[in-house]
């Protein structure tokens, strides 16, 4: 075959390995969903045969080793998996809208979601933040730890997303981002550079992976863009897979200032000219300080023609008392800057 008969074949094999990956995801759902009911059926016939026949708890030890023997020597059926059930059934029997948010949840998110979440309303949050963005297990423990619920209802997120992203992308882009990020694993007990700050998450990106949530893949730090003769330096580049586009993380040490939503929105239009493929959706910026003036932030979106969310971030739950009303200004941090290339 001549090379111009395959000018559409990388279409071809892109839109077929949608409708696989698609189908796949569909199947996945249906098998999911049918695998929570079946529990949840369970956790009935027990809760009600117990209160029918006086039962006690040696009937789930029996029941377990009975289903063990005779379906297929399967081990999903011990007996505090058949408590589980049976504590599935008794949380969600009287709360349809809960229970049908359940039924798109894989089984060890839900008994997460059981045992660390108490508050219905808490609870309907994480489940619906695991459907939405597919929230891993480890995820998922990592935003109840971080106390992503409270952080929700206390701080309003602070982006342009609505302004300038589709309705059905900017509503998915809220939901990714958060309005306070947890970056404690690093163990950093004292004021530092961005450069060091930018180290210490790369040498942590496992758990800053965790942090920020389900679909972000590594790209690289300093990625470098250029303009002209000159060349310009990102802090952090992913590539968020639900929401199918770059995503810039723009490190600060200091509280934000209106001048850093002008920088992020020049990354995002040369990202968008020189990296951005033909098929993703437009590059996103997250700008990342210690503390921000909402006021501030919200005028600083205004006029911005990208798509940018500005968040703060803790680097520990307890600030040590040295550092309280400490955080450097601009004049601090260049007294640094110089320090630190002598």
């Amino acid at each position: 075959m001549e090379i111009d008969e395959f000018a559409n074949y990388n279409e071809l094999l892109k839109n077929i390995l949608e409708i696989i990956h698609a189908a796949r995801y569909r199947a996945y759902q249906s098998l999911n969903k049918h695998h929570i009911l079946l529990n949840f059926s369970i956790g009935k016939l027990i809760v009600e045969s117990q209160e029918k026949n006086g039962w006690g708890k040696a009937v789930v030890d029996t029941l377990s080793k009975d289903l063990n023997k005779i379906v297929d020597g399967v081990k999903g059926y011990s007996p505090q998996n058949l408590w589980n059930m049976r504590q599935f059934y008794l949380e969600y029997n009287d709360k349809p809208d809960l229970l049908e948010l359940a039924l798109q949840v894989p089984w060890g998110q839900n008994l997460l979601a059981i045992h660390k979440v108490k508050e219905e309303e808490k609870r309907k949050y994480y489940l619906q933040s695991t459907v939405n963005l597919g929230w891993s297990r480890a995820v998922l423990l990592n935003q109840i730890k971080a106390k992503a619920y409270e952080h929700h209802l206390g701080n309003a997120k602070q982006n342009n997303f609505q302004q300038t992203l589709p309705a059905h992308l900017s509503e998915q882009a809220v939901e990714a981002l958060k309005s306070e990020y947890n970056l404690d694993f690093l163990g950093i007990t004292q004021p530092v550079l961005e450069r060091e700050l930018e180290n210490r998450l790369i040498e942590n990106v496992r758990d800053l992976l965790m942090e920020l949530g389900y679909g972000f893949c590594f790209i690289g730090n300093q990625y470098r863009l250029r303009l002209n003769e000159k060349e310009y330096f990102v802090d952090l580049l992913f590539y968020h897979r639900i929401l199918k586009c770059l995503v810039v993380v723009d490190l600060k040490v200091v509280e934000f200032e209106p001048e850093f939503a002008g920088k992020m929105n020049f990354y995002l239009e040369l990202l968008d000219e020189q990296v951005k493929q033909e098929d993703d959706n437009p590059t996103i910026g997250i700008i990342l300080c210690p503390e921000k003036d909402d006021i501030e932030v919200e005028y600083a979106l205004r006029t911005s023609s990208k798509p940018i969310g500005v968040a703060e971030y803790k680097l520990t739950h307890e600030l040590p008392e040295q550092l309280k009303g400490k955080i450097p200004t601009a004049g601090e941090i260049k007294k640094l800057l110089t320090k630190y290339k002598r």
